[in-house]
């Protein structure tokens, strides 16, 4: 089955770009990034920047504008039956180069999980020098780690 990513959510503002792989099977239907309830993407970044949790996904992309936050994915599309990215197959990366370019403000780029980092370097030549960090999945299929472990790796964001 062909999945294609979201348009990316993001301002000129935006310091730090977020990227995940693809959409799982959940966020597609919802057509929300991290759409799945089990994700804890959005209830890490709410409590690490201490602010009340919403359901709401336009506040939800408001408030990652707010923080200079843009949010995207590595692939384009792809073949992928589910939601692991371990079933990815045929994927095309999306357009760093021009993305980058329309933000100049943004220096780092934090991985969502290893397969973000791993099809990003992959794919991605850069012109400029970014930092790139690679910080656990916020899926629940990443079980190697425990809740409050990836939530004090998360925390490096507010440092940025």
């Amino acid at each position: 089955m062909k999945s294609f990513s979201f348009a990316p959510i993001s301002s000129v503002n935006s310091t730090i770009l977020i990227l995940g792989t693809m959409p799982g099977t959940r966020s597609l239907e919802l057509n929300q990034y991290y759409g799945h309830n089990q994700n804890n993407f959005w209830k890490f970044l709410f409590t690490i920047f201490s602010e009340d949790f919403s359901n709401d996904y336009e506040t939800k992309k408001a408030f990652l504008l707010q923080n200079k936050i843009a949010l995207w994915d590595v692939l384009q599309h792809c073949d992928r039956v589910g939601s692991l990215d371990s079933a990815i197959k045929n994927e095309i990366a999306n357009d760093f180069e021009t993305f980058l370019k329309q933000h100049p403000n943004i220096k780092t780029i934090l991985f969502n999980g290893q397969k973000a980092a791993h099809f990003f370097k992959k794919y991605v030549k850069l012109q400029d020098t970014y930092q790139l960090i690679t910080l656990p999945s916020t899926s629940p299929a990443n079980a190697s780690k425990s809740l409050p472990s990836k939530l004090e790796e998360w925390k490096i964001i507010r440092t940025l």
